[in-house]
């Protein structure tokens, strides 16, 4: 599958989902901010009503009276009302701007831990089918996008909406002529942001998906540096790079074009109605027409168009306003649809009831459930007649013609039949595709059957839940993933409660210890970057020390060495030795060698298994195995 490429995210609906969201634990919050821009915008309409009361009855009565003296009262009072006014507008706009920040911190903090919760019961197909770098995406530019929503666009325009309201009521007060002329430049405007918005919010989207391309890129091409330079492929690294950049740059230009052009033509509109307000105005004064408003008949008062002036441009200002946030608004829809996407991903199906517990077993063999690690583990089994059993974990396990496929009509695994006794090492080889590791991934239920059963201790491990199936298993991969902590943290990730005594003596079974107590600080000693101080054999023996740590009854260990040379190799196997005793394993190896002490080896070809037995008597059927062995026939 190109991981390039994803199905298809319909943004439908994403913007009411992420407003109930962000309200659902913040309405109280949200509600004061609503009260907060209600003041904020009264303050700022009192301005254009003042002028109308100063000019009307301030201003003309002391022309006409020769001085300032007969309205002096009147000045000082409309002074000291304003300065009041004002004065709760800033702090209505000031508590507004400290809720809204604390409100937006709060929902981005919820958002990104509920995503990043729900990202951890996502199954595995999941991460081996989308790249990681587009995931990443998600965390960080289309959170960004819901960001600026609801910290700029959604207040923007809630005090816009208010704003137009209060100011439309108020200027129908005064003239519905004059408001009649701004209602029809104010419908221009929304028609020609509509226009805009339709055709650039498509474009926001493939911008999105387009920037978690390249940032996807990117993430590959760092994590394969070496390669690259190896092979001298950064020439056709870069080009790769400006293949997908471009596709950025593209859709990027697409979005903001319309974008771009809209506030000029909005400001030109606005212009345009502001020099028509003060002609209709200016007649309708000069001539004594009547004029007409809520409040009845009479002449229009010079006043009266200049508050209108001011109100009209403050009219079509809003208006301009909440038409450029639908470039923002639809970036943010664009954002907010990949976010809930990977919301709507399905979570990892769990039906199972069966649990794993400490357990103590009497004289009798009675098996009785623990609170105190004992070393002894049951399946806690319950019945639909309210009786419960218990079955001691021993590690027989069994699949019984399995059949799997990782797409519908491909099958990979075909009649694989395979008994692991408690105690018994099976080993798998086989060329590379021959469904060597797929049968341990369905082991742990990373990935579900096809056909057939997997019985584990006897019970169908669909019936155990995924998280105690998984505890009683140790795995030791052949990509070693190291975390940012120190070398006893990253020990410890095996089972956290372990205490610092537990992880030194699995360091010392796997054959770590003696590098570690080298290193500058010992266990204490940070590690970041995955290990990137450390050597690829070094970084393998902690991974085997995590799975001893756990101290999991069975054990898998999927190329475990194949990172290692052989001199380290001998004291890893000494130490997987001593870790496998009394343990059920399941090894998988290129290397030959580590597998002839199995009890069983099973030859995969093809997601069939062709020969299966000891190493002696593969080696006297002289099959394929033989040919393996003795390098007649090479694994790919």
């Amino acid at each position: 599958m190109n991981k390039d490429m994803k199905k298809p995210v319909r943004k439908k609906g994403a913007m009411k989902r992420l407003l109930a969201y962000a309200l659902k634990k913040h309405r109280a919050m949200f509600a004061v901010i609503i009260i907060t821009i209600i003041f904020s915008s009264m303050a700022s309409i009192s301005s254009s009503i003042a002028l109308k009361y100063i000019v009307d009855d301030i201003i003309t009565p002391a022309i006409h009276s020769g001085g300032m003296g007969a309205v002096w009262d009147k000045f000082i009072g409309f002074i000291v009302t304003m300065g009041c006014v004002y004065f709760v507008g800033i702090a209505a706009a000031a508590a507004q701007a400290q809720l809204l920040n604390l409100m937006t911190q709060q929902i981005m903090t919820d958002l990104r831990c509920d995503l990043f919760a729900h990202m951890q019961k996502l199954p595995i197909k999941y991460f081996d089918t989308n790249n990681h770098g587009d995931i990443m995406s998600i965390y960080t530019n289309d959170i960004e996008t819901v960001r600026q929503l609801i910290s700029q666009s959604l207040p923007q325009v809630l005090l816009s909406g208010i704003m137009i309201v209060m100011l439309f009521f108020v200027m129908l007060s005064y003239s519905i002529w004059l408001t009649l002329v701004v209602l029809a430049a104010v419908t221009v405007m929304i028609l020609v942001a509509k226009y805009v918005g339709s055709r650039s919010g498509k474009h926001f989207m493939r911008q999105q998906k387009s920037l978690g391309v390249v940032e996807g890129y990117i993430e590959e091409m760092m994590q394969g540096q070496k390669v690259v330079k190896v092979f001298n492929h950064e020439k056709k690294a870069k080009e790769g790079f400006d293949e997908r950049n471009d596709k950025l740059f593209d859709d990027a230009a697409k979005a903001n074009r319309y974008a771009n052009i809209l506030m000029p033509i909005l400001g030109n509109i606005g212009n345009i109605m502001y020099v028509l307000v003060a002609f209709v105005g200016a007649v309708l004064a000069l001539t004594g027409a009547f004029n007409v408003s809520l409040t009845g008949v009479g002449v229009l008062e010079v006043g009266t168009v200049v508050s209108f002036l001011t109100m009209g441009r403050s009219f079509s200002m809003q208006v301009s306003q909440v038409s450029q946030q639908v470039n923002f608004i639809a970036l943010a829809q664009a954002g907010s649809a990949r976010v809930f996407a990977l919301f709507d991903e399905k979570t990892e199906p769990d039906d199972g009831y069966v649990t794993l517990v400490n357990a103590e077993i009497d004289a009798d063999g009675n098996i009785t459930e623990t609170s105190k690690r004992t070393g002894v583990w049951a399946w806690k089994h319950p019945h639909g007649d309210g009786t419960t059993t218990y079955t001691r974990l021993t590690g027989d396990i069994l699949l019984d013609d399995v059949d799997f496929c990782y797409e519908e009509g491909k099958p990979i695994l075909k009649n694989i039949d395979v008994y692991a006794h408690a105690g018994e090492k099976v080993a798998f080889v086989g060329a590379t595709g021959a469904g060597k590791t797929t049968i341990t991934n369905l082991i742990n239920r990373f990935y579900d059957i096809a056909d057939g059963k997997i019985r584990y201790d006897g019970i169908n491990i669909n019936k155990i839940k995924k998280a105690d199936l998984r505890r009683s298993l140790g795995i030791v991969l052949q990509d070693t993933n190291l975390f940012t902590g120190t070398v006893m943290d990253n020990i410890r990730y095996g089972r956290l409660d372990a205490t610092d005594e537990e992880c030194k003596a699995a360091a010392a079974l796997a054959g770590a210890d003696s590098f570690i107590t080298r290193l500058p600080d010992g266990y204490d000693t940070m590690l970041t970057g995955d290990g990137a101080n450390l050597s690829q054999g070094q970084r393998q023996l902690l991974a085997i020390a995590r799975a001893a740590v756990a101290d999991a009854p069975v054990m898998i260990m999927d190329e475990a060495t194949s990172s290692i040379d052989t001199r380290t190799e001998q004291i890893v196997q000494q130490g997987t030795d001593r870790l496998m005793k009394g343990r059920t394993v399941f090894v998988i190896a290129h290397r030959l060698s580590t597998v002839r002490k199995s009890d069983v080896i099973m030859v995969l070809d093809h997601g069939r298994i062709i020969e299966r037995g000891s190493h002696d008597s593969l080696i006297a059927k002289k099959g394929q195995y033989y040919k393996l062995y003795t390098g007649a026939f090479e694994l790919d």
